[in-house]
């Protein structure tokens, strides 16, 4: 059977700790010594079950990216997110290749408009049961103006964003390349948080297969839009070509 929707359980969303708002929360990622369900450890990076699986019908774990509890993709060496997206994406195929899953999805929240719950740094890998996520995604999701590009890897601003506004795709055809990945995730990162907006707190990555591609869509992260809660009319902004021009004079 395959579902329309997800089921979250309030009951267990009610006890989940919140540290992007409340400061004052005691970080549970940064008491390692407390951490449950450990899957594998690589260094600073901590793969384990999600001690609240708010979600139905899912396999949810928790990917801690290291353990600065105030770090982030933007501020991060990088041999540090180069690890860091080895270890994400190799973690996500192997549910994806498990067999166990409809879908699994692979994606990051930071921030207060982000949808965490969790100021410490983490990913999440969360296998579907009954939910295919690519029935919901098109090709055009990933059409965009070309920022900077090499062998095997693309960075573009989206010309068709699936909720609207800024919207950036990391393309991944040469799996060799994942590093350079990396690099062009860590330099939006940095982007949405300096320069998008002085008021942008917030991000997402989202990750896709998408036949042999690989790919990272960062997402800037303010209050959503009315006419894509009400209408699902994504928007997107009539200024994209001087928002190439910037970042390639910042960053290439």
């Amino acid at each position: 059977m395959t579902q329309t929707h997800l089921h979250f359980n309030m009951h267990i969303g009610r006890k989940k700790p919140e540290s992007v708002i409340n400061r004052e929360t005691a970080c549970p990622f940064c008491d390692t010594n407390s951490l449950t369900n450990i899957l594998e450890q690589r260094g600073s990076m901590i793969w384990l079950m999600n001690k609240f699986p708010v979600l139905q019908d899912t396999y949810q774990t928790v990917l801690i990216e290291s353990d600065d509890c105030e770090g982030d993709w933007s501020t991060y060496s990088k041999a540090h997110v180069h690890e860091l997206l080895a270890f994400g994406v190799e973690k996500w195929q192997e549910l994806s290749n498990s067999g166990s899953f409809q879908s699994v999805l692979f994606f990051k929240n930071h921030g207060p408009y982000s949808g965490g719950s969790i100021r410490h740094p983490h990913m999440q890998i969360v296998g579907l049961n009954h939910y295919d996520y690519r029935s919901q995604v098109k090709e055009m999701d990933f059409e965009g103006i070309t920022i900077d590009s090499g062998r095997g890897v693309e960075c573009n601003l989206s010309t068709h964003p699936r909720a609207g506004f800024f919207e950036y795709n990391v393309i991944l055809t040469d799996w060799d390349r994942l590093d350079r990945m990396a690099e062009y995730l860590q330099i939006l990162a940095h982007w949405i948080l300096n320069h998008v907006n002085r008021r942008c707190l917030s991000y997402n990555f989202f990750f896709y297969r998408w036949g042999d591609k690989l790919i990272a869509k960062a997402v800037p992260r303010f209050v959503t839009s009315p006419l894509y809660i009400g209408y699902s009319i994504p928007q997107v902004a009539n200024n994209l070509d001087d928002m190439v021009t910037e970042m390639k004079h910042l960053y290439f």
